[in-house]
């Protein structure tokens, strides 16, 4: 084939073939295993930043992690895609963890500190801009623009675990006794390492009331 006429991703499929001809010779009925069924453990929602594969972070192999993505790792109750992703992963993969993972120099996160028109997306990053304005004044105190931006990465991450948790999808499986975990972890690009944020959700009565459809005996 000339130059010219080559597939302008032919580098691309070249490395999915060496990739796929390692794994089978790591794992001969790896695929044919894989092809049967998925059943992971963990739903990852993360960053569609392209420094942040779930996969390769957490050191697993394709099934193992279910997997949503956005820009600035948001969940909003009006998002029928990100619910979708939940309500299959909770209710038909019956994944035990949910990790809601952010990282630090998130793009989404400085643009949403930004008084600036971002067009579209700005009706996106609107959600972590409320976060913004409700942390303004502690924010506003650290001293250099990168602590402020990260600072508010690190609230991000909470504020999604927290949605996550109300979502009807979380709650109604705590309520019926499945046994499920809700988890908040940031990523630093700087090192590759994940730092868990020290907010974790298992159960109902770890709910504001506001937010509960459900007490504590499911009622």
């Amino acid at each position: 084939m000339c130059e010219k006429c080559a597939h302008p991703l032919q580098n691309l499929l070249d490395n999915n073939r060496r990739w796929a001809e390692q794994v089978k010779q790591e794992t001969p009925d790896f695929f044919s295993t894989l092809a049967k069924q998925q059943a992971p453990e963990y739903l990852w929602i993360g960053c569609a930043d392209s420094r942040v594969p779930a996969n390769e972070l957490l050191g697993l192999l394709p099934g193992d992690v279910f997997v949503h993505r956005n820009v600035a790792n948001v969940v909003v109750h009006t998002d029928f895609n990100c619910l979708t992703v939940l309500q299959y992963a909770v209710e038909m993969l019956r994944v035990k963890h949910i990790i809601v993972c952010g990282h630090y120099g998130c793009g989404g996160v400085k643009a949403a500190m930004e008084r600036k028109d971002h067009g579209l997306a700005d009706n996106w990053l609107r959600n972590i801009k409320d976060i913004y304005h409700h942390y303004e004044a502690k924010i506003s105190r650290l001293p250099t623009e990168e602590e402020r931006a990260n600072r508010l990465c690190e609230l991000n991450v909470r504020a999604q675990v927290a949605n996550v948790c109300h979502t009807t999808i979380v709650q109604n499986a705590w309520a019926r006794g499945q046994k499920l975990s809700v988890h908040g972890w940031i990523y630093d690009i700087r090192d590759g390492l994940l730092r868990d944020l020290g907010v974790s959700f298992n159960g109902l009565d770890q709910i504001p009331d506001a937010y509960r459809i459900w007490n504590e005996n499911g009622d």
